[in-house]
């Protein structure tokens, strides 16, 4: 969870960079809220986003004040606090849709709270209730995603099936039940990601290439363009990875990478 609050001076327009998590972003701003635009489809305030949303851009009029608590969630978890995760993916949706009458009276408790410590436990609080209260999804499954996470996506699907001792055809059918993508694709997201924040962090094109895994300059450019619809070039500027590493700082050196649980 990451929480943002800044005087906004002038209009916002920003183009969502695609993550390998469905987000929650909860608006707690004074007026209107922000304005996400998908697919044609524009949804105002609270939203949720899926895996691969395609050209996401957020916007919005001048206001005094913009708060917003982004919450990530890895599509393992997600499948089972929102049940929904195949559902939400290449969309933006309200939390009403998968959440029902809890995703308002969550909201109006964040509003109400006086601090983002405050606000960061009672978010702990409802996600691990709903945790506690529904059947785990596979472990298998969890641990095909922790395994494309800790590889930067770098995997062979016929090397992940049979490290988990499923059938390739098995771990397509079950992987793309629960996280909603094909294990290809998501370990493809994966990879993208980690190209897209060394982009960000002003590396060359070809050296973030070779660094990922990708067969050639040309065969990350193509990938960018999937995901994002602009160029590696715009990837490298967009605003949106300019305070990741602040909000989700990377993990110290000892730690195995992070599954993206809450």
């Amino acid at each position: 969870m990451a929480g943002f609050a800044q005087r906004v001076p002038a209009l916002v327009d920003i183009t969502m960079v695609a993550h390998p998590s469905v987000t929650l972003f909860v608006d707690l701003s004074e007026g209107a809220g922000p304005a996400y635009d998908a697919h044609g489809r524009r949804e105002r305030g609270s939203v949720v986003v899926g895996l691969t949303p395609g050209v996401l851009r957020v916007s919005g009029a001048e206001t005094e004040q913009c708060r917003c608590l982004q919450i990530r969630l890895s599509p393992v978890v997600a499948a089972t606090v929102l049940g929904a995760s195949t559902e939400l993916v290449g969309s933006v949706v309200p939390p009403a849709d998968v959440w029902g009458r809890d995703a308002g009276r969550t909201e109006d408790r964040l509003r109400a709270a006086t601090s983002w410590d405050e606000r960061f436990t009672i978010v702990a609080d409802v996600l691990g209730r709903r945790l506690d209260a529904r059947p785990p999804r596979d472990p298998e499954v969890a641990a095909a995603w922790s395994r494309m996470l800790n590889g930067r996506g770098q995997v062979r699907v016929d090397d992940l099936a049979g490290e988990l001792g499923w059938s390739r055809k098995r771990l397509w059918s079950r992987f793309r039940s629960q996280v909603g993508l094909t294990p290809k694709l998501a370990a493809r997201l994966v990879r993208f990601d980690h190209a897209a924040h060394l982009l960000a962090a002003g590396d060359a094109a070809a050296t973030v290439a070779a660094a990922t895994g990708y067969v050639d300059q040309s065969h990350l450019h193509r990938e960018v363009r999937a995901f994002t619809g602009v160029t590696p070039t715009a990837v490298a500027a967009a605003p949106w990875l300019g305070f990741d590493d602040v909000a989700w700082p990377a993990p110290s050196a000892d730690l195995p990478p992070s599954d993206g649980s809450p």
